[in-house]
């Protein structure tokens, strides 16, 4: 039995408290940044309450009509590339990952445990270390400001594959037996029982792929050229003025408050079967 202790429990409280106003304090002053004009921004100090400037911004924000230098692109379309990249990416990862373990674990073929291997070993070689001779590929290809330019690269994942093949290993043979028994084709057997079995694994994946998918930053950087295939951490990055030429902070930080709402949409909808697929021991 815990005793419970009501100093120890008011530290406790206190740590988390404190943790939650550093992590929410720049998000606030984020979207306090996107209510005021330029002008407002830029004074010093700064105001810390709501200004009267919200819907223009936002408006402008998402529909265009910025009037200082850098990306004019529209950050709604912004956004709207960057769903699909991150969608993709999260659901090609999975598929992918769902049949390299399938393969691994329930067939027999030669040089079974060597693939496996060579693909374990990818994970020390990451997008950065490989990002010129995938350029190289994909730009003669011609896939430069394209979605399967941006997606395709960054689908294979060594470790949704590792976990899956660890999952797998964890299912009785007895479930492969009985689906044998009863005439059922490998495809059934993995669509029909394994499957089902991986919801709550292929749950937390997506979450964690979608992040990664929606904040890339250094492959879109180097395949996109055009305004109209820039995803939204991008639109932030070309926004920002060099030199002398003064930044729309006003419009910067609107797009910053509207780039964080889908990742947060996403783990706040998905964060029961997130934890339960990191945590869940009865499988």
């Amino acid at each position: 039995m815990i005793e419970r202790n009501p100093i120890l429990t008011f530290f406790a409280h206190l740590v988390l408290i404190i943790g939650v106003l550093i992590v929410a304090f720049p998000v606030y002053i984020t979207f306090i940044a996107s209510t005021h004009t330029m002008q407002e921004v830029v004074q010093v100090p700064m105001p810390l309450l709501p200004g009267t400037e919200t819907w223009n911004n936002y408006k402008i924000a998402l529909f265009g009509g910025r009037e200082g230098t850098g990306t004019h692109a529209p950050v709604g379309h912004m956004m709207l590339v960057s769903l699909v990249t991150a969608l993709t990416i999260a659901i090609g990862k999975i598929a992918i990952s769902l049949l390299s373990a399938f393969a691994i674990v329930y067939f027999r073929f030669p040089f079974r445990m060597t693939v496996f291997w060579a693909i374990f070993v990818t994970l020390m070689l990451p997008v950065e270390v490989r990002i010129l001779p995938t350029y190289k590929v994909v730009s003669d290809l011609g896939l430069l400001n394209s979605y399967t330019g941006l997606t395709v690269p960054l689908i294979a994942s060594a470790t949704a594959t590792f976990l899956f093949r660890q999952f797998f290993l964890t299912v009785p043979d007895e479930l492969t037996e009985a689906s044998r028994m009863d005439g059922a084709s490998p495809m059934r057997f993995f669509f029909d029982v394994l499957l089902p079995l991986s919801k709550t694994s292929m749950a937390a994946l997506f979450v964690i792929q979608f992040i990664y998918g929606w904040n890339q930053y250094l492959w879109p950087l180097l395949v996109t050229t055009e305004e109209n295939m820039y995803p939204v951490v991008i639109g932030i990055k070309q926004m920002i003025s060099g030199g002398d030429s003064q930044t729309e902070w006003n419009i910067v930080m609107a797009t910053a408050i509207l780039a964080m709402l889908p990742p947060a949409l996403v783990v706040m909808l998905m964060q029961k079967w997130f934890v339960k697929g990191l945590v869940d021991t009865e499988k």
